[in-house]
Parts: C-alpha cells; sequence; structure tokens
C-alpha cells in the first residue's frame, strides 16, 4: 500500500530529478523510493558507506529493481493512478 509523505529539496535538485525520471521513464516516486529501498536494504551506518558507483553499476549493466511502462501522457498516468486506487 503507497503512503503519501511530504519532502522538501532545493528547486535545482528537484528540477534535475524530475528530468531525470522523464528522461528513464519512471515517476519521480518510484525513483525516490527505489534510492531509499537501496540505501535501506543494507545495513549502512552513514550516507558515505553508501555505494553509489556499485549502484550506478547495477542500473548501467540493467540490474535495477524498478521496471516502467511505455511512456505515457502527464493525463494518462493520473487516470493509471486513480484506477490503481479503485
Amino acid at each position: 500500500m503507497d503512503n503519501k509523505i511530504t519532502l522538501s529539496f532545493d528547486e535545482s535538485v528537484i528540477a534535475k530529478a524530475k528530468k531525470y525520471a522523464e528522461n528513464n521513464n519512471i515517476s519521480l516516486s518510484r525513483l525516490i523510493e527505489f534510492l531509499l529501498k537501496k540505501i535501506t536494504s543494507s545495513n549502512y551506518e552513514n550516507l558515505e558507506d553508501f555505494p553509489i558507483s556499485d549502484w550506478v553499476m547495477q542500473v548501467a549493466e540493467g540490474q535495477a529493481e524498478y521496471q516502467t511502462k511505455s511512456k505515457r501522457s502527464r493525463k494518462a498516468a493520473k487516470d493509471e493512478f486513480f484506477k490503481s486506487k479503485k
């Protein structure tokens, strides 16, 4: 079950993250969820312990866990989201 949270980020970070998510055909929410799963799935003491290069290699090699759907319009994505909540 999905839950909503409110996060605050620097405006430039949001813009870059939205562009990255769009270019990779994934929602910003799923991108953040994927990153949080990666960070919390192991016993990292702090962020410096998180092997960013390993994650980049996994994504580059196609081992990422998330799946994307074909490119769709914002309205279609919204309709699909609300349909899934019924």
